[in-house]
């Protein structure tokens, strides 16, 4: 028969056993903040100082106007030269990443109403590339409106990014970071602290209690849900107070999905530590099976559309990709329940799904 009262003597001792454990509260308190600056100062996806060489083969007053919007763009590191050899070299040398040349018929072709520029950039990084031919691109084309030398004048194009206006890549980063590292406290956390009991013959003393299955399963699984929980408090703090990324969502639609998450996370933890009962096993396991899909797989950084076929169909069972997109839908769309919703089920879902096999495998026996 389920007892209250046992339940709670698991869930203090192993709160107790986490207060006194450093290494748990490491990995879930310092090595969050770790990943955040780490994520905040080391890791961008946004593409700044370029090293590019523009090549004016005929100086003019319209050259240098548009040497200097070059200049004064922050995605560029501008270097001049007035022969395309020059900086042929240094192209082929990785040095540069683009040579733009203005050629010296630029003036000529401005009087006839078709100026045109040469683009030429290092394909052996392909993304690179793109964001040189597309950042030269839209200068281009805002230097001719300008100068007032844009062909058609009739038309207008004005451009609008919704959700991230400034397109920086820190304000998608770092919801998906949070839901790396809640995956990191639930899975490998709990996975190491109880593999820890088996290999110390701790556990044979709880096995020998009348406690059930079902209290030392959750007696195991809330003090960690609680300090997951107090780390999330944390890293959203930091996110919103120091990285200064908007939230446009609700503060209890994000704790209410949290929740649900850290049930399968939690859930996948201690699931490992029962079939490993090794610490160095279960942190491989956890790594694997926890971390890496979290982190990869997850769209958090690549997206899931551009993965193979059956690639995209194992992310469907990997439950850190339901939340990153909450996460991001909270941050910077807001509170869209035709995302949060079913999103939320399936990482439910999958939690009881995990519970359910953990509650059928574990026994109360020592082999």
């Amino acid at each position: 028969m389920f007892s209250f009262q046992r339940l709670r003597a698991i869930f203090l001792k192993e709160s107790l056993q986490i207060i006194r454990d450093p290494s748990a509260l490491i990995i879930a308190l310092i090595l969050p903040l770790m990943l955040l600056f780490l994520m905040g100062y080391a890791i961008s996806l946004d593409s700044k100082n370029i090293p590019v060489g523009i090549v004016v083969e005929k100086s003019s007053k319209y050259t240098q106007s548009l040497v200097k919007a070059f200049e004064s763009s922050e995605s560029f590191e501008v270097s001049l030269a007035k022969d395309k050899r020059t900086f042929t070299k240094y192209l082929q040398e990785g040095k540069l990443r683009a040579m733009i040349v203005i050629p010296s018929t630029f003036d000529k072709d401005i009087l006839n109403s078709n100026p045109k520029i040469q683009i030429i950039t290092d394909g052996s990084e392909p993304n690179i590339a793109g964001y040189v031919n597309k950042y030269s691109q839209e200068l281009w084309q805002n230097w001719l409106v300008y100068e007032n030398l844009a062909t058609n004048s009739l038309i207008d194009i004005k451009t609008r990014y919704w959700f991230n206006a400034p397109l920086l890549s820190s304000y998608f980063l770092f919801p998906g970071s949070i839901a790396v590292i809640l995956t990191l406290i639930g899975t490998l956390l709990t996975a190491l602290v109880v593999a820890r009991e088996w290999e110390r013959g701790t556990m044979e003393a709880i096995m020998s209690t009348p406690t059930t299955i079902l209290e030392l399963l959750l007696g195991k699984l809330l003090p960690y849900f609680v300090l997951a929980m107090f780390s999330l408090i944390i890293c959203i703090l930091i996110t919103l107070l120091w990285f200064e990324i908007p939230f446009r969502g609700s503060y209890l639609i994000l704790f209410l999905t949290s929740a649900v998450y850290l049930i399968p996370s939690l859930s996948l933890g201690l699931l490992i530590s029962t079939l490993a009962k090794n610490q160095f096993v279960a942190a491989q396991m956890a790594l694997i099976i926890g971390f890496l899909p979290a982190m990869i797989l997850s769209g958090f950084i690549f997206q899931i559309s551009s993965m193979p076929v059956w690639l995209q169909f194992i992310t469907n069972f990997i439950p850190a990709t339901y939340f990153t997109t909450i996460l991001q839908t909270l941050f910077l769309s807001g509170n869209i329940y035709e995302v949060i919703i079913p999103n939320t089920l399936w990482m439910l879902l999958i939690g009881i799904v995990l519970f359910a096999i953990i509650f059928k495998i574990t026994k109360k026996k020592l082999n």
